[in-house]
């Protein structure tokens, strides 16, 4: 007789169900696993013998074949383990139920205690949307799975905690309320603070402003003007994320191994630092069987590149499908993944290779040839695709030890980018995005009307900039968000003009 068990696999961050089939024959002893396994599920054959041996069970006497259906679908991972064993348990005639209610999920160990797996909240997500209501998963991935609502979690400490289940000594199901992980902190401590930044004051409001609407920056600067300090305190001006993000943030997370017991659910933005010497892979993601890369798990928060003109031109190319979609599709032979990759892109580069050029106080010592060699690393089209431009002199003697401005902690922008965020969360409630920068032709027509006097105004700029159709969108998305930081309704000619302050003026300067 065969027996069917559920379970689940990934593909990405999205996940099907699985039927371990289970059928035992009269042949020498030997367990098959068939199905498309990979390498982990093929060792699972001793660790599923030996699990069940010294849970104190019979292991069959024949030969043991272990069908994973759909077959035609590669499947990697640990999270067999489990519905493997109870499979076989079923066909030794175990009383465990027959139900497509009902699935499992985790890695045996030899003594037949369960590990924690990666992924658990994906695939826990998926095996919902087919309808299962009872999922049996590590006891240290409970936490994680009860994230999902609509079904039941029980956390499992060992195979014969399953058993037990059904025989008269129930689970206790794991709850979790996702609003304890939401609780805002209204005296936050940052470890970089804008208040330690001194001047700078036109650099922390386009900062602000790329907050506010998730827009990508780039800031261009001589050495020590505080272009990578400013970029750290970066981070504590973004608002926290919403649950829908949360979710959509931690599925990535788990795929990769990355959450703790003691945090199932990320809660913050990602801020993301990458090193020139990354490899494509690394900052795109890759593999044989794909997995996400820095600019995945820098969704719903920040991708910061230091010294960009250092990285090399075909690194800093791939990321200019993400930067426009929102997304990377990594193509295999035989299968293609979609990550999301919803990032702000934050750049620092010096404007030459000495880094002094037109700095107030130090000389260039680069040659006309070397300064345009410089700046061809970085390519027009990726420039395109990036917001605002922001100029960081580096700061006199005087400014930097006399200097007796008061300067505005993070927490107070925070507040300002938070109610930005709001006013944009309401006007698109409709519309599937969450900031300004999201924006997609047909919804900055709807979202950014202008009058006679600045639709008069931004036909002089095309003109006298040159302005392509991608350059003109991102002016008017810019300008929205100036008017949300503003509490201002309509987009005004003063909201174009800082707009196109930050888009234009500045290009030509770096």
């Amino acid at each position: 007789m065969v027996t069917k068990t559920l379970t689940s696999a990934a593909i990405g961050i999205n996940s099907f169900k699985i039927e371990v089939e289970v059928d035992v024959i009269n042949s020498l002893p030997s367990l098959c696993i068939v199905g498309l396994p990979d390498s982990a599920i093929n060792e699972a054959r001793e660790r599923v013998r030996s699990a069940i041996k010294n849970s104190g069970y019979s292991f069959p006497t024949g030969k043991v074949i272990i069908n994973l259906a759909p077959a035609d679908i590669k499947k990697e991972g640990t999270n067999f383990d489990l519905p493997i064993a109870v499979g076989i348990l079923k066909e030794q005639g175990i009383e465990i139920p027959d139900s497509d209610e009902i699935a499992y999920l985790g890695e045996l160990s030899l003594d037949g205690s369960l590990r924690k797996i990666n992924g658990t909240l994906p695939l826990v997500s998926g095996l919902k949307d087919v309808g299962v209501k009872n999922i049996f998963v590590p006891y240290d991935n409970a936490e994680e799975a009860a994230l999902v609502s609509g079904v039941n979690i029980f956390g499992v400490k060992h195979l014969n905690d399953v058993v037990n289940h059904f025989s008269g000594e129930p689970l206790k199901e794991t709850k979790v309320d996702i609003s304890n992980f939401f609780v805002e902190n209204l005296e936050e401590v940052f470890e970089y603070d804008f208040k330690d930044v001194k001047g700078q004051q036109k650099a922390k409001k386009a900062l602000e402003i790329a907050a506010a609407g998730g827009h990508n920056i780039l800031m261009s600067g001589s050495p020590g003007s505080g272009k990578t300090l400013m970029a750290r305190c970066f981070a504590s001006i973004l608002p926290s994320l919403e649950k829908e993000e949360a979710i959509e943030l931690t599925k990535i997370y788990s795929i990769c191994g990355l959450l703790t017991n003691d945090k199932p659910l990320v809660t913050e933005r990602p801020f993301r630092v990458i090193h020139h010497t990354a490899s494509q892979n690394g900052i795109i993601g890759g593999g044989v069987n794909p997995k996400p890369g820095e600019i995945t798990l820098a969704h719903r928060g920040v991708l910061f590149l230091d010294e960009m003109p250092e990285f090399p031109r075909q690194i800093l190319e791939v990321l200019r499908q993400p930067l426009e979609d929102g997304e990377i599709v990594i193509s295999r032979t035989k299968s293609s993944i979609k990550y999301p990759a919803k990032f702000i892109l934050v750049g620092a580069m010096n404007p030459c290779p000495c880094g002094f050029l037109g700095d107030r106080e130090k000389q260039c010592s680069c040659s006309e040839y070397q300064i345009q060699k410089y700046r061809a690393k970085i390519s027009g089209p990726l420039l395109d695709r990036i917001d605002l431009f922001v100029n960081v002199p580096r700061l006199t003697a005087e400014e930097l030890v006399n200097s007796k401005e008061k300067t505005e902690c993070s927490f107070d922008i925070k507040k300002r980018v938070i109610k930005a965020r709001k006013i944009q969360m309401y006007r698109y409630k409709d519309e599937n995005i969450y900031t300004n920068s999201e924006l997609n032709p047909s919804q900055i027509k709807k979202f950014c009307v202008l009058d006679k006097e600045s639709l008069d105004f931004m036909k002089l700029a095309s003109q006298k900039y040159l302005l392509s159709g991608r350059k003109y969108n991102r002016i008017l998305k810019l300008a929205r968000t100036i008017a949300d930081l503003s509490n201002d309704e309509n987009i005004k000619l003063s909201h174009l003009t800082q707009a196109l302050q930050y888009r234009v003026d500045s290009i030509e300067n770096i």
